[in-house]
């Protein structure tokens, strides 16, 4: 079999790992998928390529699905996509049915997760076998598409976004110029150690996780001031739950994946939009948020039909929808290989494994929660003053190693890690700056050599063909969406009574 060929031991023993690790991440509230990401990253470059994706997307598929612990025992949501599991999953613990709301949302994102898959296996190729033929203009054109994803990352304020995501492309262009090999913006006596620019993985770590630790550290570490949750036997689960539930968990699978493949709208919206829809359509609407099994299952569907969907404009356009994504972009950057339309063509047996590390994935996830969840539901209980120095000795010697014992990058590491505690209080925003960051090169080497091949024409951008139009178009409606999304959320703040009816 192609999977065996593909996958050796090892691969199967990192994806496993990263699922595990991947739940804890996502289930202790603070910690999440993105997080874990980060911390993991310099680990890949002791494997190959194949491999250090088996243990991302381990990370990625657990982290997710981690979320729904918190959320069903504690009423915190563990990550953003998991809010709606709280209304339903947290009742059923107070009557005394955690464990049976914890196992029906376990085996909603399992089929939450391979309907993304199928999905993302047959839509991706596609994308990207149109995408193939574009010239610089329209890769300069898809980077623009893709930082306007920032607007809509931008949470709470929309210019301190915008302003995030420009301040990151700024600092990318630190370091030499290639087209007239000089120096920009590189402060004396540094010369040697920014000649390449800011080295993504210290940035990446530091802001991520050392910045998440100095945020914790202030909020206070201390021990869950909620009872250890005990399961009793008459808390049983049954497969028969599901009976019924087929056309809730199609609908809100694919509200999941369509979502994810909409750059910026994020994971809390699939799962408001999924909960909301099932409530139009279900026959006892009156159950939901008391309880109900089904509205369990439409948000832990939906929740892990964001991780086939949010690859897909990743891997096809290389366009990064959220932090997590963004992240997975530095990943493939760090073992020198670039996600974009030519992705799935010039790396056939890296899609192919993608695509078999999700199934095992999601297996792993569905195998390692159904049958262990009374001990997995202890993680929220984990001490972070236990966690978080391991994290930061981790982010230590992760950052000096990645370039062989460069003790500048871990100077890098903490200057991020403080700026990233420091960005949060004055309004600059950490996926928008790190999408910028990770993208701002490419936009102004893609601008230069558009302008290059039309003699200096800037309405080259314009002219260049129906594809051309068609970007902007998306580029127009991503803004405008934005604008939209800002002016709709200033409303509610200055209305609450109506942001509650809504």
């Amino acid at each position: 079999m192609e999977i065996f060929e593909l996958l050796s031991p090892m691969s199967f023993i990192l994806c496993a790992i990263g699922v595990l690790v991947g739940i804890i991440f996502g289930a202790i509230p603070g910690m999440t998928a993105t997080m874990a990401i980060a911390i993991f990253l310099p680990i890949t470059y002791a494997y190959d390529m194949i491999d250090s994706i088996a243990l991302l997307i381990g990370l990625y598929v657990g982290g997710i699905s981690g979320g729904l612990v918190p959320a069903i025992l504690l009423n915190i949501p563990g990550t953003p996509s998991s809010i709606c599991t709280t209304f339903d999953g947290y009742p059923m613990t107070q009557k005394g049915q955690g464990a049976r709301a914890l196992k029906i949302g376990i085996t909603a994102s399992l089929i939450g997760g391979v309907f993304s898959l199928i999905i993302l296996y047959f839509f991706a190729p596609a994308l990207a076998s149109a995408a193939i033929k574009f010239s610089s203009v329209e890769k300069f054109l898809i980077i623009v598409f893709a930082l306007t994803v920032i607007a809509s990352l931008s949470s709470g304020s929309l210019r301190g976004g915008i302003f995030s995501g420009i301040f990151g492309v700024y600092l990318s262009l630190i370091g030499m110029f290639l087209d007239n090999n000089t120096l920009r913006m590189v402060p004396p006596g540094l010369e040697e150690e920014l000649v390449y620019g800011l080295s993504l993985l210290p940035v990446l770590i530091g802001l991520f996780a050392i910045s998440q630790v100095l945020e914790e550290s202030e909020k206070g570490m201390k021990p869950s001031p909620f009872q250890k949750i005990k399961f009793s036997k008459e808390d049983k689960f049954s497969f028969k739950v599901f009976k019924g539930q087929m056309i809730n968990i199609i609908r809100s699978s694919s509200i999941g994946t369509f979502v994810g493949m909409l750059p910026g709208v994020g994971g809390s919206a699939a799962s408001i939009l999924s909960y909301s829809q099932t409530k139009n359509f279900s026959k006892k609407p009156e159950e939901l948020g008391k309880g109900s099994p089904e509205g369990v299952i439409a948000s832990e569907a939906s929740n892990n039909g964001l991780t086939g969907g949010a690859l897909i404009p990743l891997l096809s356009l290389g366009i990064p929808g959220d932090s997590t994504t963004a992240v997975l972009v530095g990943a493939f950057l760090l073992q020198g290989i670039q996600v974009g339309p030519l992705f799935i063509t010039q790396n056939p047996d890296l899609w192919n494994g993608i695509v078999y590390t999700l199934i095992i994935a999601n297996v792993v996830m569905f195998l390692l929660m159904f049958f262990t969840i009374k001990y997995m539901a202890k993680i929220i209980f984990v001490p972070k003053q236990i966690i978080y120095p391991i994290i930061i000795v981790m982010c230590v010697v992760g950052a000096y190693a990645i370039n062989n014992g460069v003790i500048f990058d871990v100077w890098t590491l903490m200057i991020f890690g403080i700026a990233g505690f420091i960005f949060t209080k004055i309004g600059i925003q950490l996926a928008p700056f790190l999408i910028g960051f990770i993208l701002g090169r490419d936009l102004e080497k893609y601008f230069i050599d558009s302008l290059k091949g039309s003699g200096g024409d800037l309405t080259i951008f314009f002219t260049k063909g129906p594809v051309a139009l068609l970007l902007w178009g998306l580029i127009i409606a991503s803004i405008a969406y934005a604008l939209y999304n800002n002016w709709k959320s200033k409303k509610s703040a200055a209305d609450p009574g109506r942001a509650i009816q809504s």
